[in-house]
C-alpha cells in the first residue's frame, strides 16, 4: 500500500477513538516515560492496534499512544519510540510523526538519552538540543516526496526552534536549574561508540551522541512542525572518563535527569 495511504489509515483509526485536534506532540525517550504519568490521560492506544504502526522492541519503551492534558494543554504523547537499529526503515521510524501532523500537531517536543562528549557535562546532566549532525546511513525523506506534506528540499537552518530553546533557558534560569545547550549527533547504533569514534564525533562539532531523534526531527520540520529537543546525558564519551556501561546504567542516569527534563517540558507545554 502507498505510504501516504498508510498514514491516512492510521490517522483515521486514531480519530475514531479520539477526534479532538491536538496541537502538541511529545516523544518520550529512554527512561523518560515517567513524564507520561503526569499526563491526565483521556485515551490510550496500543501501537499494535493502530494500522501500519510499528511496535517498540526495546524493553524500556512501553509502546502506547497517550491522549490527554498536561499543564492545561491537550497533548499526544508517544510512550516508546522506534529506532533504526531495531531493523525498521526510516519511513517506519518516522511514521508516527507523519500521523501526528495529520492529527493537528503543530509543536513537537522530543526527549532522548545520549552520551556526553563535552568535558563540561556530567552523567545525569540535561542538554537542550540546539542543532544536530546526522550520521545515519539513510534519510527518512529519501524517495517519493508528497507535496501535501512538505517540499522536496526542506530547509534545516532552524531545525530546533530558537524560540523554544530560548524559552527553555528562561524556564531553567527562573527555576535555578543547570542546563547545557549543544549539538546532538545521531548515529545508527545499537553499539555504543569506540573511544576513537567519540573523538571523531566531538571533532566534527557534536556535544552529545545518540541513536534517535534526528529522523523524527527531519520529518517534523519537513511537515512544518516546530521542534524542541532535550537530552539526558547518561554516559560520557570524554577521553579519560569512558568506561563500560550497561542499559541499567543508562536507565539509572536517565532517571536522575528525568525530574529536570520533566519540569522543563511541562513548563514549556504550559507556555505554548
Amino acid at each position: 500500500m502507498d505510504y501516504y495511504k498508510q498514514v491516512q489509515e492510521a490517522t483515521s483509526y486514531i480519530q475514531t477513538h479520539f477526534s479532538q485536534e491536538i496541537p502538541i506532540g511529545i516523544i518520550l525517550g529512554t527512561g523518560l516515560g515517567s513524564l507520561g504519568n503526569q499526563i491526565q490521560v483521556e485515551k490510550e492506544l496500543d501501537y499494535k492496534d493502530i494500522p501500519h504502526f510499528p511496535v517498540s522492541t526495546v524493553e524500556s519503551h512501553s509502546g502506547k499512544l497517550i491522549f490527554g492534558t498536561l499543564a492545561g494543554k491537550k497533548v499526544l504523547a508517544m510512550k516508546g519510540r522506534f529506532h533504526y537499529y531495531e531493523g525498521y526503515s526510516m519511513k517506519e521510524v518516522t511514521f508516527p510523526v507523519r500521523v501526528m501532523k495529520m492529527l493537528g500537531v503543530k509543536t513537537l517536543l522530543v526527549s532522548n538519552a545520549s552520551g556526553g562528549l563535552n568535558p563540561a557535562q556530567e552523567v545525569g546532566d540535561v542538554m537542550i538540543i540546539s542543532d544536530h549532525i546526522s550520521l545515519f546511513p539513510e534519510n527518512p525523506l529519501r524517495g517519493k516526496n508528497y507535496e501535501e506534506w512538505g517540499p522536496r528540499f526542506p530547509d534545516m537552518s532552524d531545525a530546533y526552534s530558537p524560540r523554544l530553546v530560548q524559552k527553555a533557558l528562561e524556564i531553567a534560569s527562573a527555576k535555578g536549574i543547570k542546563l547545557h545547550t549543544g549539538v546532538y549527533a545521531g548515529v545508527e547504533g545499537p553499539n555504543l561508540e569506540t573511544p576513537a569514534e567519540y573523538v571523531y564525533i566531538r571533532t566534527i562539532g557534536a556535544d552529545a551522541v545518540g541513536m534517535s531523534t534526528v529522523p523524527e526531527v527531519l520529518v517534523a520540520r519537513h511537515m512544518g512542525i516546530e521542534v524542541f529537543g532535550i537530552s539526558a546525558i547518561t554516559d560520557l564519551g570524554v577521553p579519560g572518563k569512558i568506561h563500560k556501561i550497561s542499559i541499567e546504567d543508562v536507565l539509572a542516569a536517565a532517571a536522575k535527569a528525568e525530574p529536570i527534563m520533566g519540569l522543563v517540558m511541562k513548563e514549556l507545554v504550559q507556555a505554548l
